[in-house]
């Protein structure tokens, strides 16, 4: 359903290599230094848990360190780089082009792939240039239509940022860039789920990503606001997370579209991650996944934590300076947080006729009670099960397809609505 083409899925080297000595760990070079202050953003505040820090860079020694054991002790024959922000443009093209001496390197025999999630607003012909001659798969943060894409994104002076990431999508075009797009799901942009979808087919958006974001903020001062889901003080939902019902109506809204006009021509990451739990098979999707774990991220001086939503200092594996990279991955405390995700499910999900397709979703977001007052329910429940009961249908005529050797996007053309 894919076209052939590269997605970003932090956790397709997981599922290609399943059984396989590998992990990944996504690198923030910049740790979370940013030239936007995006409202929902979780990630600016992790500069708090570093107060004595001025420069944020990852420093080319360690850099070097890294790249040559994260490829040598994966004993697979297919890396890949993940490099997020914070804004990894900030640190400019001559420090990739280090990190890919570095790659070079150690590569052996080895294919290494580079993957660039960016907010767009540095993206000029050099950059175009760089990724395309490089092979680099871009993922450019755009949350829809300009009134919906700058409500919340906007430069640390409150500018908005839309027509620069425009421009940048024109120049990846031009020069042949491939990328995806990723868009965060919020209070505001779930009201609008075809506008959103028609506006990323417009601009030439194939492969898709939607991020529901949701974000809980202590009352107390706290050193990190936003609170993980295990918090036990007071704290409130934030007023840009999306509403459950809200989130479940706009991926209703978007499949309907999409099952009838674009299967096989734009790819949906959730789409195809709940065909891929539908037919029995790995999805590539963490938050969907039995257990946690498969990706972790790498700040900027070597600290490791077990992943992205949980940079906090109780997730924190070691540093890099000190323990190998394979030797935190495989850690009894990373193995731990991975299989807490499956184990503290509630006993509402575990009677739930959709647990294969979900598995709970992302821990961060297991806050709410079930109806019968136990704790730890997602509070997306209600948004899933909207989902997956309502695509029911169309996903049995796929699997039937594909269990007959045949495409699953005759779905548009013999599926009765």
């Amino acid at each position: 359903m894919e076209k052939g083409s590269r997605i970003i899925s932090f956790d397709e080297a997981y599922k290609k290599y399943e059984g396989a000595r590998t992990f990944t760990i996504m690198l923030k070079p910049i740790g979370s230094v940013c030239n936007l202050n995006c409202a929902y953003c979780y990630y600016l505040e992790k500069k708090n848990l570093y107060p004595t820090t001025t420069n944020f860079k990852l420093d080319e020694q360690l850099l070097e360190k890294f790249t040559r054991q994260y490829i040598q002790e994966q004993d697979v024959n297919e890396i890949t780089f993940v490099w997020q922000g914070g804004e990894p443009g900030i640190l400019g093209i001559d420090y990739f082009k280090k990190a890919l001496a570095f790659q070079n390197k150690y590569a052996g025999k080895k294919i290494i792939n580079n993957v660039f999630q960016t907010n767009g607003t540095y993206i000029d012909e050099n950059w175009c240039t760089f990724f395309r001659d490089h092979n680099f798969l871009v993922g450019i943060s755009v949350d829809g239509p300009e009134k919906l894409h700058d409500y919340y994104r906007k430069t640390k002076s409150g500018n908005p940022t839309f027509h620069r990431v425009m421009k940048s999508i024109e120049l990846m075009h031009r020069y042949r860039v491939e990328f995806n797009t990723l868009t965060v799901v919020n209070k505001l942009t779930s009201a609008y789920p075809l506008e959103v979808y028609n506006f990323l087919k417009s601009i030439g958006s194939t492969f898709m990503q939607f991020i529901p974001i949701v974000e809980r903020k202590a009352v107390a001062p706290e050193t990190l606001q936003l609170v993980d889901n295990t918090y036990k003080k007071a704290a409130l939902v934030t007023d840009w997370s999306v509403e459950p019902i809200k989130f479940g109506k706009f991926l209703c809204s978007i499949f309907d579209e999409w099952v009838k006009k674009d299967v096989g021509q734009h790819y949906v990451q959730l789409f195809d991650v709940t065909l891929a739990n539908w037919i029995g098979e790995p999805p590539g999707l963490c938050v969907f996944q039995k257990n946690c774990g498969m990706t972790a991220v790498m700040e900027h001086n070597g600290d490791i934590y077990s992943c992205d939503h949980f940079v906090y200092d109780k997730y924190l594996l070691g540093n890099t300076n000190i323990n190998s990279p394979d030797e935190l991955m495989h850690s009894k405390k990373h193995a731990d947080f991975s299989n807490n995700k499956f184990e503290s499910l509630p006993t509402y999900c575990h009677d739930c006729e959709f647990l294969f397709a979900c598995h709970g979703e992302c821990p961060k977001h297991r806050f709410v009670e079930t109806p019968n007052g136990e704790s730890r329910l997602n509070y997306l429940c209600k948004s899933y099960k909207m989902f997956f009961r309502h695509v029911t249908p169309a996903m049995n005529f796929m699997i039937n397809e594909i269990h007959n050797n045949r495409a699953p996007a005759n779905i548009m053309t013999k599926f009765k609505f």
